[in-house]
């Protein structure tokens, strides 16, 4: 039997195709992981009726956590970003500290992943894309601001019909759009749009951090688990892990 260093347990989309293989892209030897799918219901992946579909999953996820749980990870993330922007900064706050207590599991967020990479990186002024509707992309920005930084620069992908169908290409594609020269780090939003393989290329084009959504809860993740070891290949967060 594997003698594992670290379990990382993942609350999923129903309909997310992409998180799990890149998740399991910057898994370092010695860690597993482990995933339990959300409840939602509606088209996944469309924009139309995403806040519903947010407040479905919050809704279940005392249980969801519950079973997850069962194989005793040392943390628990919710792997969906735009969930936190339905919360907000204060309701996010609350249900963490429920889940954990009720759990006995840590249990982080996506989005606040991408606030502790923030921190962790000195950034104060980012800019930030999405392949989101423009209401839940103004969400983002107003729960980055909360948090006390500041959007130099936004924006959404065009023409998205479902997020499960976009491709890292046009990723980058909205990453080079929405950074301005005073944006000390690009945060790209979402773990349903492919990001992590574009991730490297991004921060040698304009020479500044780029953070998704999948890098940062992994990232945190394993810095909650207590894992050091550096995952290269999916930007400086976390190759430059100590």
């Amino acid at each position: 039997m594997a003698s594992w260093r670290a379990r990382l347990g993942f609350l999923i989309p129903p309909g997310n195709p992409t998180t799990e293989p890149e998740i399991i892209r910057m898994t370092p030897p010695g860690v597993s992981v482990h995933f339990t799918r959300m409840v939602a219901h509606g088209v996944t992946g469309s924009l139309d009726g995403q806040e519903e579909r947010n407040r479905t999953q919050i809704t279940h996820l005392d249980e969801n956590v519950a079973l997850l749980a069962m194989v005793k990870p040392a943390v628990i993330v919710l792997a969906h970003t735009a969930t936190s922007y339905t919360l907000g900064q204060a309701g996010e706050k609350e249900l963490v500290a429920r889940l954990e207590k009720a759990s006995g599991t840590r249990f982080i967020t996506a989005f606040g992943s991408v606030i502790e990479a923030m921190a962790h990186l000195g950034v104060k002024r980012l800019a930030f894309g999405t392949p989101y509707s423009e209401a839940s992309t103004r969400q983002c920005k107003t729960n980055l601001e909360g948090y006390g930084l500041q959007v130099t620069g936004f924006g959404r992908l065009e023409g998205v019909t479902n997020i499960y169908d976009e491709t890292p290409q046009r990723a980058y594609a909205l990453a080079r759009r929405v950074d301005t020269p005073d944006a000390q780090a690009i945060f790209l939003s979402g773990v349903g749009m492919p990001t992590i393989e574009v991730l490297e290329d991004l921060e040698r084009d304009l020479g500044k951090p780029v953070i998704s959504s999948a890098a940062a809860m992994m990232w945190n993740a394993l810095r909650v688990a207590k894992v050091n070891a550096p995952v290269e290949g999916f930007g400086r967060l976390l190759a430059g892990r100590t």
